[in-house]
């Protein structure tokens, strides 16, 4: 892998031109983002939690699922490495907003909950294991200030 990549994204504001904008005391946040390539555009919005809507991903549903996905991709390349056959992975991951030390608003710990569908006689501790694993080499968990920590479920079908 090259020592370094470099990504591109758009996020355009506003998402509709007939939305309200500043100085409007009832402005709208919602926007568009899109990343470079053929990536569909993806709507964004402020969180229920602060005062938005759910029609779109907020900086925190993103932040979180960056988390997650990072960690999948990575769980299934140690599983494909250790001859671990997956059927199939759901990660229901959560965060928790909040003030710290300093007062400031951040991102205080995200929890993923990794549920993994393996072959029945599939040992159930080493499905678990690559876990720790994933998260020592995911480097979007590498890359925050805050706990990832992680609550994985093995099942066998």
């Amino acid at each position: 892998m090259a020592e370094e990549h470099v990504f591109e994204t758009t996020v355009e504001y506003p998402a509709d031109p007939a939305q309200k904008v500043p100085p409007d005391p009832a402005f709208s946040r919602d926007n568009r983002m899109r990343g470079s390539g053929a990536h569909p555009e993806l709507p964004g919005a402020l969180p229920p939690a602060l005062g938005g809507h759910d029609r779109g991903y907020s900086p925190e549903d993103l932040l979180i699922l960056s988390l997650s996905e990072c960690h999948l991709l990575t769980y299934l390349y140690l599983a494909q490495r250790k001859g671990i056959a997956i059927r199939r992975y759901q990660d229901r991951a959560t965060g928790r907003l909040g003030k710290n030390a300093a007062g400031q608003t951040q991102m205080l710990e995200v929890v993923l909950r990794p549920r993994v569908t393996v072959p029945r006689g599939t040992d159930p501790a080493a499905v678990n294991a690559l876990h720790e694993r994933a998260h020592h080499y995911c480097f979007i968990a590498n890359s925050v200030n805050f706990p990832v920590r992680h609550e994985p479920e093995a099942v066998e079908e």
